[in-house]
């Protein structure tokens, strides 16, 4: 098998570290090597949240420039953040939903127009899937699923050896029962988006 290196990215109270979670524990049950590490940062407060899922054998969590095969990123500025991480052929899967930095709010600095960033994803990365993430969460029935839809592109893209249905049961044994359908719902939503 081919190793890949993930770099999962967002804000706190994402739900970034639960994706790189369900992942790992899929390729798991699937019988691959897997590393996972979380960076939790200032995640109570908003802050940047990182996690890495390394599949194949590799034994560093770390992914340093130009090292990362996928990004996945729950918010616009985060994934601009990233790009230093990623190489022309890198693939990025992107939710287009900013959260709005405190100090913007407060006027000492401006939000990126997240248009001329996904053009420039697209011009020099090898594919890029962006897409209201929190939209389809809402349309699941969650706001709090935008994890799980990302996940659901994700698998959409063909680019890991994890099937979306081990995915999906790996959704059924680690999500709240109370919480899976509406994660599931998320899953299949972000899968039907993948065509991007």
């Amino acid at each position: 098998m081919d190793t890949k290196k993930i770099l999962f990215t967002g804000v706190g109270g994402q739900g970034t570290l639960l994706a790189s979670r369900l992942l790992g524990q899929a390729a798991m049950a699937a019988g691959m090597d897997v590393r996972v590490s979380e960076v939790h940062g200032m995640a109570q407060r908003g802050g940047v949240v990182e996690s890495t899922v390394m599949l194949g054998g590799l034994k560093s969590p770390i992914i340093s420039q130009g090292e990362a095969d996928i990004l996945v990123s729950f918010e616009p500025l985060e994934t601009i953040r990233a790009l230093n991480r990623c190489s022309k052929e890198s693939v990025i899967v992107t939710n287009t939903t900013a959260i709005v930095p405190i100090t913007v709010k407060l006027g000492q600095a401006e939000y990126p127009d997240v248009d001329y960033w996904l053009d420039f994803m697209r011009s020099n990365y090898r594919r890029v899937c962006a897409l209201d993430a929190d939209g389809l969460a809402n349309e699941a029935g969650t706001k709090k699923a935008v994890n799980v839809v990302l996940l659901g592109v994700l698998m959409g893209l063909g680019e890991l050896p994890v099937s979306s249905d081990m995915l999906k049961e790996t959704i059924k044994r680690q999500v709240k029962p109370k919480f899976v359908d509406a994660n599931l719902k998320a899953f299949e939503l972000g899968l039907s988006r993948a065509n991007c």
